[in-house]
């Protein structure tokens, strides 16, 4: 070919390629500008982090964020494009709901930001992702919602979350700085045209997911408590119930309810003496279940023995002026009988024999008077008054439960040190904390925080504990077949202007299973039940129903024993009451 002809192709090609490299140079010149132009000043965006899970002991889901969205607009945009119209009828469509309302957030030509639905579902978020509206007029933001799986199960231990993602009680506010996570922030620069300019985000720190905590509770036995405590109170028409059940060998709280209840889900929705958990939060007069700490201590300082005989007055006993009456008349009966006949003028007795200074002691050494959990927001301490601040009565009523005041979980520590040879361990309500990765930054371990009593005295306690569901004792409700149950009743009559209400009552029965070698500990409390008032009548079968079904749960082996005896009507043979004629 000619050199001319090869001229013509050099240049032909090159003449391509100036005009390929020109457009392309020319277009981002251009785009760099019009972003450049057209870029809204920066903003900053909030990326909410995942709450963390709040599982049971069995690894149970009980709460956990569910993936939400609010649907966000920016007006300007929106009517600079002339949209408005267009967007409000598909939100009023896609939503079932009145387009006007859209319209009208939308028709704010002076906003840059409008959220026009909160938390809309995964499903919704992805019908509008499909609509592909443009990104500079509506976007989405993630909002995820707390969401709790098993409704009312455990809600008062759980706690709840609001619309503002605050904690509000329970775990959720006792370990929110665990389970909230760590928010994240963006800053984006958005283009009039093509919405965000993602690769301009002067700042993009992502969310960090919150811990998982890993409860004590087991699901199963808190669904067994709450469906006796749900029954009790109907059948009683009672105010109230609540339950606290533990493994005395760890302290771990295996299940803990109150009634009434609400569905965290719907928590603005509750009244508010629905949200107070009152096995923990609520102080009151235990009654005589409470014998069962002023009998050990008694023993423990080798004051009395179990065969040691007591004269219970027959019913009356004048003391500083004043008289203490049994619900039954007894004459002489031995301490044994005291507890198992629940005699309020014996246990008296031996509070006085024991001294005001070795009886304060005991109610330290116990637990009373303080907060046992670190980790249940609006733990109650209870009131036990300073010795200096005792009258003669003081000990006398004390030792049947009156002139002090505990919470349900005190008492069934108490309980629960007896069952576990003296020594007393704190309660638990957290075994685990895992940060997002699955690295424990938390483990239970069990903690022995004293030894209120010897093992001998404990073992002995046990024992005479037992007795109480003997046929003849009070607690003989909470009696079932194939294992032994030592345990305790209590009716306690509420505190009112100059004295105590007979026809305001609490009604409670704490037990151990098996009387031998326990396992767990549970007290049950009704409140202001209807007609039947005792503890014997009303809780101890509460008691017997949750024990029973909680023994084949947990697998514990039945005693080589011989079925109790059917349990008597309600108008045979004794039963307790506290009688205390201040």
């Amino acid at each position: 070919m000619s050199e001319g002809f090869h001229r013509v192709r050099f240049a032909f090609v090159a003449v391509v390629f100036c005009a390929a490299f020109g457009t392309v140079g020319w277009k981002l010149t251009y785009l760099h500008l019009a972003y450049r132009q057209d870029a809204t000043p920066e903003a900053a965006v909030e990326l909410p982090a995942m709450r963390g899970r709040i599982l049971d002991r069995n690894g149970r889901v009980l709460a956990v964020d569910t993936p939400r969205f609010h649907l966000v607009a920016d007006p300007q945009a929106v009517n600079e494009a002339g949209h408005v119209e267009v967007l409000a009828g598909l939100f009023g469509r896609l939503f079932q709901c009145d387009a006007v309302a859209f319209e009208e957030m939308l028709r704010q030509p002076a906003s840059r930001y409008q959220r026009l639905r909160k938390w809309i579902s995964l499903e919704e978020a992805d019908r509008i992702r499909a609509m592909k509206l443009p990104a500079r007029e509506v976007w989405l933001e993630p909002a995820p919602r707390r969401h709790y799986p098993l409704e009312e199960l455990a809600a008062h231990v759980i706690g709840f979350v609001n619309a503002e993602r605050q904690a509000g009680g329970g775990i959720e506010l006792a370990l929110d700085r665990w389970l909230r996570g760590r928010d994240g922030l963006r800053k984006v620069i958005r283009g009039r045209r093509l919405g965000e300019i993602a690769d301009r985000r002067p700042l993009d720190i992502p969310p960090e997911e919150g811990a998982t905590v890993e409860l004590t509770l087991d699901a199963d036995l808190q669904a067994m408590v709450e469906a006796a405590l749900d029954e009790a109170v109907r059948q009683h028409s009672a105010l109230g119930a609540w339950a606290v059940m533990v493994d005395v060998r760890t302290g771990e709280i295996l299940a803990m309810a109150s009634r009434p209840s609400f569905d965290p889900n719907r928590y603005n929705e509750a009244a508010t003496d629905a949200l107070m958990n009152r096995a923990a939060s609520y102080t009151y007069e235990p009654g005589s279940i409470f014998k069962a700490v002023t009998m050990a201590a008694a023993l423990e300082a080798d004051i009395v023995r179990p065969d040691t005989v007591l004269d219970c007055e027959h019913g009356l006993w004048h003391y500083c002026g004043r008289p203490l009456r049994d619900f039954h008349p007894y004459g002489r009966l031995t301490v044994a009988g005291v507890i198992q006949k629940s005699s309020n003028i014996g246990a008296a007795k031996c509070a006085v024999a024991l001294g005001e200074a070795r009886l304060e002691q005991c109610l330290r050494d116990f637990g009373f008077g303080r907060r046992l959990c670190e980790d249940l927001s609006g733990e109650a301490s209870g009131i036990v008054p300073p010795r200096h601040q005792w009258d003669p009565l003081t000990p006398t009523r004390i030792a049947m439960g009156h002139s002090i005041g505990v919470t349900s979980l005190q008492m069934v520590m108490a309980l629960a040190a007896i069952g576990n040879r003296g020594v007393r361990m704190r309660p638990a309500l957290v075994r685990r904390v895992a940060d997002a990765r699955g690295r424990t930054v938390r483990q239970f371990a069990p903690v022995a925080e004293g030894q209120p009593v010897c093992e001998a005295t404990a073992r002995t306690m046990c024992e005479l504990l037992a007795g109480v569901t003997q046929p003849e004792g009070t607690g003989r409700r909470a009696a079932f077949p194939g294992y032994r149950v030592a345990g305790k009743t209590g009716t306690a009559d509420k505190p009112c202007v100059g004295g105590y209400d007979s026809h305001r009552n609490i009604a409670s029965f704490m037990g151990l299973v098996p009387a031998e070698n326990p396992v767990f500990a549970l007290l049950v409390s009704v409140d202001e039940p209807q007609p039947e008032h005792t503890g014997g009548v009303v809780a101890a079968p509460v008691f017997r129903r949750i024990a029973e079904e909680a023994v084949r749960y947990l697998r514990i082996p039945a005693g080589d024993l011989l079925p109790h005896a059917v349990p008597l009507r309600a108008e045979e043979g004794p039963d307790d009451a506290d009688w205390a004629v201040m």
